[in-house]
């Protein structure tokens, strides 16, 4: 029995909700140490801030191409994780009042990707199908 239509666009979909949500990220990262699109101050060399913009921009670019995507998303994770509890709950209870959805819905977002993996449309995909190519060429031993 073939799958419903939805399951089979399931795949792409989750390599489009990467795509998308490492844009955005990236988007963060870019403004936070190169003042572009948004001039956001550059922080001082080595600060905890300085970190979150780097994991933020090679983070958001190796997501966004789908390389090394697991890894790269647990650490987004957990960086958003970390962002929330130091930046956001210290305000309220209520990510709504201490406006710290954001990093919440990347912080679940990123985590998904880091088990579901990148999808079809990434780098990884495209390397492990070479690697899968490549061992089924060799002759046994």
């Amino acid at each position: 029995m073939t799958e419903p239509f939805p399951a089979r666009l399931a795949p792409h979909v989750l390599s489009l909700l990467r795509i998308v949500t490492a844009l955005l990220f990236l988007e963060h990262g870019l403004s936070r140490l190169f003042g572009w699109p948004s001039p956001i101050p550059t922080p001082p060399l080595f600060t905890m801030y300085w970190f979150a913009g780097a994991i933020e921009l090679a983070g958001g670019m190796l997501l966004t191409l789908g390389l090394f995507s697991r890894a790269a998303a647990l650490i987004m994770s957990g960086e958003m994780a970390f962002a929330y509890f130091l930046s956001h709950a210290p305000h309220g209870f209520f990510p709504i009042l201490n406006r710290g959805d954001g990093a919440i819905l990347y912080c679940f977002v990123f985590f998904y990707i880091a088990f579901a993996g990148p999808g079809p449309w990434s780098l990884d995909a495209v390397m492990s199908s070479a690697r899968g190519s490549r061992g089924a060429m060799q002759p046994a031993a």
